[in-house]
């Protein structure tokens, strides 16, 4: 387990890569930041209770969200700056929090003069998004800030642009009726996920990694996977999953599992660029992985009016097999340089490991159980955990000494209170770039809907695709890759969805494709996750290259080349919505969530991730260019033709006039097992020439 020194480098290190300031505890400053993040996370859980009116909660956690973002990340990079919270910090942040709080205290009034501002109420208008907007700057850079900017302005100048992209124009009256003193902008759908779900399940996830989970799911995965070939890195990849569950950031994932993941995958001869790349893919991956799927889980039922549960089926599959195929290349890069696993002796045994932390399994669980079997809400869910865990926290330390025979005191009894205490701290902290990124978003979500400009991107990507939906999916995979080098996920996600999703759901029906509204929002979103380890800006991958002392940007390229296997998921599932489980929708209207056809039959869910491991496996030996030794062009033709049988079987069965979509899992068996079997004969030879 990791000592306290090593627990602060580590948070120093996402301090430094999340560009935050990073106070000492003995430091009013520290205090200060502390008592908001901690009284942040006693309001979220108050409201479970007493939820009180929508518009307010939103307001009150914005308001948060600003103070801690200008108490905790200064105007610039400047060491000096980044010591100290300056005078025009608390300036900006009672101004900021009163403008953000005055949807609070006038919403009557607000709701009575509807369209009827008065001055006071667009002066405050243009503070809360002048400070909204600062805030994004100081806490995620300059690119969403810039793109929301760029929105404004093209609301206001309407009139005066290329009549491609023109439009009557508003006026300030009017945008800032949409952008802050309805809900349709700040305060919009998006904030308000944030403040009634998200928080929650981050919550849970920086309590759950304060009780020792987080450095549990390290040990275990290296105990049970550390003595096989690669053994580091498959342990690098089980536990960047595991604690991607509970995290909502890639940075905090690579940073966290691998400070001790990368140096070991370095001493059994992994180079130090790519010991870096497998940490960031993994570790990118894990927003991937329900229950918080990086937060967007929540933003995505809402906006699509599904149950969460069914997001979190949907997205079951994929996420499953995009980490069987990073486990898989990671098989393959160890076969192919020789890397051999630790020596069993070294790793302690396995069994009593695992039972030692199995108190952190519970609440995951249990938190899985209500959500699916009792069909609870996220929120109440997310609250009865979280109940729960902390629970676990006092107990577990008090329980361990009476079971080593040792002397409860008082200190070890408070140790729990305490850990509970930081995990609330911790929670506070980590959601202030999600809830000032869903502010953000929520101006270009509002200028969408007041200007239209929907309808001008779907005719200017209609003209550049040829109306041709592959090229619409390149168009629309391109810039969302280029929005995510700038933007966080969450924020990336709302901003594609509010902007192509629904192009790509209007050309896929001109085209004759008739798909659920989700596969267009999880293409986005997929994505978008891509970025954080896309050269040049990619962060996730400037941290682990920090951790092993490796090119930046050698890391980043080849953790972008060991993720390309998530890049080709989405366009699998959009063309075969069967990896979503969706079976079939309403010709009449696919966008109809409550006539989709899941799929629940236990054999077809089955087969259908069988043949997508499969297929992402022929895939990944195709790329790395192995199966059991080096394959030659006819193999690795052989291979890419197996991938549409296994991962596309429908459009097989119509395009090759099959009887059964089983026939072509079986053509796509058939073919791969003839490659595998004639490997095996390919590695004996060559194992009897060297002996």
């Amino acid at each position: 387990m990791k000592t306290l020194e090593e627990r602060l480098d580590d948070a120093k290190l996402i301090s430094e890569f999340e560009g935050h300031r990073d106070f000492e505890s003995t430091t009013w400053q520290y205090w200060f930041v502390a008592s908001i993040a901690f009284c942040w996370s006693l309001y979220q859980l108050y409201i479970v209770i007493d939820p009180g009116n929508s518009a307010h909660v939103r307001a009150i956690h914005l308001a948060f969200g600003i103070a801690l973002a200008f108490a905790m990340h200064a105007i610039s990079k400047s060491p000096k700056l980044r010591s100290t919270i300056t005078w025009y910090d608390f300036a900006i942040m009672i101004v900021g929090v009163a403008a953000v709080l005055y949807q609070w205290y006038a919403y009557k009034d607000l709701a009575m003069r509807s369209g009827a501002w008065t001055q006071t109420d667009i002066i405050v208008g243009i503070a809360t998004v002048l400070v909204v907007l600062e805030a994004s700057r100081r806490v995620m850079g300059l690119p969403l800030m810039l793109a929301a900017v760029v929105f404004l302005l093209y609301d206001y100048f309407g009139p005066y642009l290329p009549d491609m992209i023109a439009h009557k124009g508003a006026s300030i009256n009017k945008i800032m009726g949409q952008m802050v003193l309805t809900t349709e902008g700040i305060f919009g759908v998006p904030l308000g996920v944030s403040a009634s779900f998200v928080f929650l399940f981050v919550l849970f996830g920086s309590l759950l990694d304060k009780a020792g989970a987080g450095e549990y799911f390290i040990k275990v995965s290296y105990t049970i996977l550390g003595k096989y070939d690669g053994g580091p890195a498959k342990a690098a990849v089980a536990a960047s999953g595991m604690f991607g569950m509970i995290s909502g950031s890639s940075i905090a994932n690579t940073v966290t599992v691998g400070t001790f993941t990368i140096p070991l995958m370095k001493r059994l001869g992994f180079s130090a660029h790519k010991a870096a790349a497998v940490e960031t893919a993994a570790s990118v991956n894990g927003q991937l992985m329900p229950p918080i799927m990086g937060a967007a889980a929540f933003i995505m039922a809402e906006f699509l009016g599904l149950d969460y549960t069914d997001i979190v089926f949907a997205a079951f599959i994929p996420a499953f097999t995009c980490y069987a195929a990073l486990f898989y290349i990671v098989h393959l890069e160890a076969k192919k340089h020789g890397l051999k696993g630790e020596d069993p002796s070294v790793l302690g045994r396995t069994w009593p490991i695992f039972i030692r932390g199995i108190h952190y399994l519970i609440p995951i669980f249990f938190l899985i159980y209500t959500l699916i079997v009792l069909r609870q809400s996220a929120q109440s869910a997310a609250f009865s955990a979280i109940m729960f865990l902390m629970i676990i926290m006092v107990v577990q330390k008090p329980f361990k000494a009476f079971l080593n025979k040792e002397k409860i005191t008082l200190p070890i009894i408070l140790e729990g209170f305490a850990d509970i205490g930081n995990g609330m701290v911790m929670g506070g902290r980590n959601m202030v770039s999600i809830a000032v990124a869903t502010a953000v978003a929520g101006i270009i979500v509002g200028s969408v809907t007041l200007t239209g400009i929907g309808l001008v991107l779907a005719e200017v990507i209609d003209n550049l695709s040829g109306g041709y939906i592959l090229a619409v999916l390149f168009l629309t995979a391109f810039v969302s890759l280029v929005l995510g080098m700038g933007l966080p996920t969450t924020a990336n996600y709302i901003v594609m969805a509010a902007l192509t999703a629904p192009i790509i759901m209007d050309l896929a029906a001109s085209n004759g494709y008739l798909i659920p509204t989700i596969a267009a929002h999880m293409f986005v979103f997929y994505f978008g996750i891509l970025a954080d380890d896309t050269p040049p800006v990619g962060m996730a991958a400037y941290a682990s290259a920090a951790i092993a002392k490796s090119d930046p940007i050698i890391t980043g390229i080849q953790s972008f080349i060991y993720d390309i296997r998530t890049g080709i998921l989405p366009f699998m599932f959009f063309f075969n919505n069967e990896l979503l489980l969706i079976g079939g929708v309403d010709p009449e209207d696919p966008n109809d969530a409550s006539k989709w056809q899941w799929i629940t039959n236990p054999f077809e869910i089955a087969l259908i991730f069988g043949g997508a491991v499969l297929g992402m496996f022929a895939f990944t030996s195709a790329t790395q260019s192995f199966v059991l030794t080096k394959i030659n062009t006819i193999e690795r033709i052989g291979l890419i033709v197996v991938i549409p049988f296994l991962m596309l079987p429908k459009i097989m069965e119509a395009k090759l006039g099959l009887p059964s979509h089983y026939v072509s899992y079986a053509i796509g068996l058939v073919i791969y097992g003839f490659i595998y079997f004639g490997q095996r004969v390919k590695y004996k030879k060559q194992q009897l020439a060297l002996a």
